[in-house]
């Protein structure tokens, strides 16, 4: 069955068939007029002798195609031979292509059913029933990628039952079988196509990956703030009334346990000293008389009840010393007096920085008043504000990697606690990792995002996520395509911060640029317009 060409290719102008009407008539270079090509509308054998030729060109050179896509044979042909530049276009928006009297309108539409190709049939510029033909059409992408597209009947036009998925960049053979005569038609479209030579990629330094599967380790992000250590933070207060008399410690000061942090002259102090004195006074007086009562009992020259009388008030004695010793260590101060009764030191509970500081010389001071907090920072907690919906995931034990939002640090811990209740106002819950902090990097009050692995798993295509770019309300990567670049939507699943799982859009071993793809959105900024199908 042989394959049509387009006879309106070799329509004359009027102008034109009046000089060959002239020429003929006068008989000169009639042969070579012919030689050229330059004959009047093909007949009968003509006819015959245009498809014997068209076999020896490729089908999109006498179908409709745009020029350029394969018209070499135009250097050996007359003017009046060329194809049209482009196909026209029709009274529906679309592109016009025909063929001895049949045509049709091709459109790519984009309604609220997605991106689809509509089909109007002409015949001698009359509209045809969308039955009166067989209508297929395949689409080539430049991945090699084929996809068939087939039609219904709707209204008065074709509509393709498939999507026609973005990019719009493909080659459409559209053959038609009008009765027992065959049409092809080619339609090349090139949207959003940014073409860079690889000397240009390479000057961009736009790197090339190709997608793979990976292992993606999905992870719950949540906001935290790094606070002190409680169980290694104290509020140290003077636990007795009265009046600085010296600070040796000052803020941010790193202080050993047992070392002086200021001292108070404190006559509450005075008088409990004054006490253990005056009970030891008794006490050594009540061990005399208990030993020689002792002995004039035991020659029989005292009664036994004196000498049971002065062992009771030894013991009542040495309660009293035990007593006084026991209220001067609760209030931290020595037992041992050197120096003034009222001299009160202050000392640190335990090896940490002096993180506040509430006391100046000569003030005076109150037993509850905070005058330092101490705190050990080689350890700090990073607390978790964690909602309803991800209390799931946070169970202590759990492996968390905790990230600094103010510089590029990052530290791995385990969350040591979760709080059993949701806060009336918040409706959330708190949760603390304890962390090492030998460097002293994590100060208390820095804000921080915490990582937590709430699965793993195999994704069959993934990318870098440097390569994701948004343009609109969606997700691109740009895929290498030859000459160049094509935004391709794509449909994203699970990130674990380095690689993000393409759920659809993309196949397993497609070539895309992994960075510098910000290059190619600003190009395609630049040059873009809008969709016109």
């Amino acid at each position: 069955m042989k394959m049509k060409f387009n006879k309106n290719t070799f329509n004359l102008t009027r102008k034109q068939g009046i000089a060959i009407a002239v020429i003929l008539a006068t008989g000169i270079v009639a042969g070579t007029w012919i030689l050229g090509g330059s004959a009047s509308k093909p007949t009968g054998e003509q006819h015959e002798h245009a498809h014997a030729e068209a076999k020896g060109h490729a089908d999109a050179e006498h179908h409709g195609s745009k020029a350029g896509d394969g018209h070499d044979h135009a250097k050996e042909h007359g003017d009046t031979e060329h194809h049209e530049d482009e196909p026209k276009s029709g009274p529906h928006g679309g592109k016009l292509f025909s063929e001895d009297g049949f045509g049709l309108e091709l459109l790519l539409s984009e309604d609220s059913g997605g991106p689809g190709f509509r089909v109007w049939l002409f015949q001698q510029g009359k509209p045809l029933a969308p039955t009166a033909a067989k209508v297929s059409l395949t689409l080539a992408r430049p991945s090699g990628e084929k996809q068939e597209v087939f039609f219904t009947a709707e209204k008065d036009y074709l509509k393709s039952t498939s999507q026609i998925a973005e990019p719009h960049v493909f080659e459409a053979s559209i053959s038609v079988l009008m009765g027992n005569t065959p049409f092809l038609f080619i339609d090349t479209r090139e949207e959003g196509k940014i073409e860079l030579t690889d000397e240009q990629v390479k000057a961009a330094a736009i790197g090339i990956q190709k997608a793979t599967p990976a292992k993606i380790k999905t992870a719950a992000q949540l906001p935290g703030e790094i606070r002190f250590n409680e169980d290694r933070t104290a509020h140290v207060v003077p636990r007795l009334a009265g009046v600085v008399e010296s600070v040796p410690a000052n803020l941010g000061q790193t202080v050993k346990r047992g070392q002086v942090l200021a001292v108070i002259a404190s006559t509450g102090l005075s008088e409990q000293r004054s006490e253990l004195l005056a009970a030891q006074k008794r006490f050594s007086l009540a061990k005399s008389t208990y030993e020689r009562e002792k002995k004039l009992w035991e020659e029989k020259i005292s009664a036994e009840q004196d000498y049971l009388q002065a062992q009771q008030t030894l013991r009542e004695a040495e309660i009293a010393v035990a007593n006084s010793q026991q209220k001067l260590i609760a209030l931290g101060a020595s037992a041992t007096v050197s120096g003034s009764l009222n001299r009160y030191e202050i000392r640190a509970p335990f090896d940490g920085m002096v993180v506040e500081k509430h006391i100046a010389l000569g003030e005076a001071v109150k037993e509850d008043a905070s005058i330092f907090t101490i705190s050990d920072l080689s350890s700090v907690w990073a607390e978790i504000v964690v909602p309803a919906k991800d209390l799931n995931v946070i169970r202590v034990g759990e492996k968390v990697v905790v990230k600094a939002t103010a510089f590029d640090s990052k530290a791995e811990g385990s969350i040591s606690y979760v709080g059993a209740l949701l806060g009336q106002d918040t409706r959330t819950a708190k949760a603390r990792v304890t962390l090492a902090n030998p460097k002293m990097a994590w100060r208390p009050g820095l804000f921080v995002n915490i990582e937590v692995v709430s699965s793993e798993a195999e994704v069959p295509v993934s990318v870098q996520t440097d390569a994701i770019q948004t343009i609109g309300d969606k997700s691109v990567v740009f895929i290498k395509v030859p000459d160049g670049f094509v935004a391709q939507p794509v449909t994203l699943g699970r990130s674990d911060g380095k690689f993000i799982e393409v759920v659809s859009g993309m196949k397993a071993g497609t070539s895309y640029a992994a960075s510098g793809s910000f290059v190619l959105k600003s190009e395609l900024g630049k040059g873009s317009a809008e969709h016109s199908h």
